[in-house]
């Protein structure tokens, strides 16, 4: 798992009332730090029980910042502060169409969804079958049922329902695949972790009518990006 120790899997014993206090208690340290500022972020944080979003074995260290498995190859859940760390510098906001490449356990598209709200879309994107299966029945037990959902190379971006105002990468790449620069609104936000020589930095793109610009916000550790823009002889993401 890059480095992370994992905890064993064990029975689940915790009560919903134990979630939901380590739900409240996550949210209030993610502000103490300053990752976490947006009202609508961290409303969102606390409405969505990360635990139903976590396969039962591990299900009771949802809120541990460590990434947990997933059913699929090396799939992940990220740790509880990577998702304020990405939707702060991308300026999630209420109306926004954001594309989500990485579904993953499907939490952060349904993070995502309270966000932007009922004028907003979000559609997110997964190239492992499993994990998009997995991802799927998470949505529609908690009843996400209007995310876009597309089993497909993330990296491709998904044209049908371009431009988006924001975009979030879930996987490291070494450059940003094209097609979703291509199909980010002008105005528009993209961020994602990008491998160079010393890691990975997490790194935001703004795209304007004269080009692209970024900021590097942190160092990161996230799997590999897979599919036609993925990293050269990477197949553990």
């Amino acid at each position: 798992m890059n480095g992370w120790q994992i905890p064993s899997p064990r029975k689940p014993s915790k009560s919903k009332a134990d979630f939901a206090r380590e739900r409240r208690e996550k949210v209030a340290s993610l502000i103490k730090q300053g990752l976490l500022k947006s009202e609508l972020i961290k409303k969102a944080l606390l409405k969505v029980p990360r635990e139903d979003f976590i396969p039962r074995p591990y299900r009771d260290y949802a809120y541990l910042e460590v990434p947990l498995p997933l059913p699929g190859l090396a799939a992940t859940i990220s740790c509880p502060h990577s998702y304020p760390l990405f939707y702060e510098p991308l300026g999630l906001d209420q109306g926004h169409r954001f594309l989500e490449v990485g579904l993953g356990s499907g939490y952060g598209a349904a993070v995502a969804r309270e966000v932007v709200g009922e004028e907003g879309q979000v559609v997110s994107m997964e190239i492992d079958p499993v994990t998009f299966k997995y991802a799927k029945a998470n949505l529609e037990r908690a009843g996400y049922r209007d995310v876009v959902l597309v089993l497909a190379d993330g990296g491709l971006g998904y044209p049908e329902l371009q431009p988006y105002d924001r975009i979030a990468l879930t996987a490291a790449c070494m450059e940003i695949p094209a097609p979703l620069l291509e199909q980010l609104a002008v105005g528009g936000r993209l961020i994602a972790p990008v491998t160079g020589a010393n890691g990975q930095d997490l790194t935001v793109f703004e795209k304007s009518t004269t080009g692209v610009s970024q900021k590097i916000i942190c160092t990161v550790l996230y799997v590999n990006l897979r599919g036609q823009y993925g990293i050269p002889g990477e197949q553990d993401s």
